[in-house]
């Protein structure tokens, strides 16, 4: 096969790949960041605590990445077909690249949370914040490079999956690599498949790590300092005890 007839192909597949990825990354980021940020909330001692809740939450997301990716294709057939009304093609294997990536993706949420210093959570409690205040102000940007790494690492994830899922009529780099490179034996598109999965691999961690690395650097979105002194001047009766004094 020339490289003439293999650029179409390898055009199409990665435009497949691309919009596999790119819905099921969004889908997951969506849905995995408050599923993350609740399992701190309700664990022992968060400000929501509520230890059923947390283990209920806690067991699906475990079973969730627990499944073999192949299989939870296999189990979600059904849905798929009735959410899309097929099973084969990029836009089905969507719906468990999604699916599979909610749970991969909440479990790094949570990890990332869970790193920010507890002392700026109490000194926002202190000082009337809610729970809401909190987690929007505090937990969300304090963690924000570890975000960043996550949702990096679920994006390779789901590249994987997505390779995967073209073993089974999913569409995509996989998908060519396994109808034309190796069942039709041309094993010079197989390892053009495979070189070009690892550069975008790469590309991505790449970008990932360089924004990640510059917001750790900036302390998250703006600083600790300056989220906390607003906070102080919205407090009632701040501007009274000053006057007094």
């Amino acid at each position: 096969m020339t490289w003439t007839e293999m650029q179409p192909l390898l055009e199409q597949a990665s435009w497949e790949t691309l919009v596999m990825v790119g819905w099921s990354t969004l889908i997951a980021v969506a849905a995995g960041l408050p599923i993350g940020v609740l399992l701190v909330l309700t664990d022992k001692g968060g400000m929501l605590q509520n230890v059923v809740v947390n283990k209920v939450i806690g067991q699906i997301v475990n079973l969730g990445r627990s499944m073999p990716f192949i299989i939870l294709m296999v189990a979600l057939m059904g849905f798929t077909r009735w959410l899309t009304g097929t099973t084969i093609g990029s836009e089905a294997a969507i719906v468990p690249l999604a699916i599979g990536g909610i749970p991969f993706f909440a479990r790094l949420v949570e990890t990332a949370v869970r790193e920010v210093d507890g002392g700026l959570v109490e000194a926002v409690q202190s000082m009337g914040g809610n729970t809401w205040t909190i987690v929007r102000k505090v937990l969300v940007p304090e963690a924000l490079p570890s975000l960043i790494s996550s949702t990096t690492t679920t994006v390779i994830a789901l590249i994987g999956y997505s390779a995967m899922a073209g073993t089974v009529g999913g569409g995509g780099l996989g998908d060519l690599a396994v109808r034309v490179g190796y069942q039709r034996f041309e094993t010079g598109m197989m390892w053009i498949t495979v070189a070009l999965l690892a550069v975008v691999i790469s590309l991505i961690q790449f970008a990932g790590d360089f924004a990640a690395r510059s917001l750790h650097r900036r302390g998250g979105r703006s600083g600790p300092a300056p989220r906390l002194r607003l906070l102080k001047a919205k407090e009632p009766g701040a501007a009274d005890v000053s006057k007094a004094a």
